[in-house]
């Protein structure tokens, strides 16, 4: 077991220590005490901290990943003349390996399919109901000069 997972494991029995109290004195001490393993534990985890750089596809993503980051107590930031889709973070790997970047892809995964739904519907009702894929046809034409469109 890691000093990390030890100073969680004594976290988690104050905090039980904590709810159970059953006098205002005991509930004080009980929250001294954790406020001292979670200094340390912050200690802890800033110490074993390396710079991560995310880079993120969407606003929606990126949201979503900096909130993340900010329930643990990490402060996420970004360099001058980063894209406004990156977000660097100083963390131990080990917490983005294991709850992190876990936690993220699934919530991620859970958005994007709300939004996209959303996004359907939305369509569908302001502009045309058929909201399918375009059909797929055989072999693609040479374009001339003018008949490209260029969104960008």
């Amino acid at each position: 077991m890691t000093n990390e997972q030890d100073l969680i494991d004594k976290l988690r029995r104050i905090e039980t220590l904590f709810a159970r109290a059953a006098t205002e004195g005991e509930r004080v001490a009980a929250g001294a005490a954790a406020d001292r393993v979670r200094q340390r534990l912050k200690e802890t985890r800033q110490s074993q901290a390396i710079e991560f750089k995310f880079t993120h596809p969407d606003a929606w993503s990126k949201a979503l990943f900096i909130a993340l980051l900010r329930r643990r107590g990490i402060r996420p930031y970004r360099y001058p003349g980063q894209r406004h889709t990156t977000v660097m973070a100083r963390v131990p790997t080990a917490l983005v390996d294991e709850e992190i970047w876990p936690e993220f892809q699934e919530l991620h995964k859970t958005l994007q399919s709300y939004l996209n739904e959303v996004t359907q519907r939305v369509i569908a009702a302001a502009i045309h109901d058929d909201v399918s894929e375009p059909e797929i046809r055989g072999k693609a034409q040479q374009l001339t000069l003018g008949d490209a469109v260029d969104l960008e």
